[in-house]
């Protein structure tokens, strides 16, 4: 029964990782889409000046770059936070 149970968390941790992923990929899908709808759509106004001397495009790409680290970052927080929980919840099993 143990080894279920385990098993059984393990593929809850699993699934709660997984719908994060995909819900981090499509925040970010959209953010990009709004990047390459500019592109198509209204190109000059990638030269924009927008701060410091960049240029739109420049700081949107940048922005994009910052933005999938600090995702990145957010997500492996997060599924730290389900593995703990679930080794907690094992550990008071034994």
């Amino acid at each position: 029964m143990h080894v279920n149970s385990t098993t059984e968390e393990k593929e809850i941790v699993t699934q709660q990782k997984s719908k994060l992923g995909v819900r981090l990929f499509f925040v970010y899908l959209i953010c990009y889409a709004g990047f390459v709808a500019i592109g198509v759509f209204n190109y000059e106004l990638l030269s924009t000046t927008v701060f410091y001397g960049l240029n739109l495009a420049i700081a949107y790409g940048i922005g994009l770059i910052v933005f999938a680290v600090i995702m990145g970052i957010i997500y492996n927080s997060y599924c730290t936070r389900y593995e703990d929980k679930a080794e907690k919840a094992e550990g008071g099993l034994k």
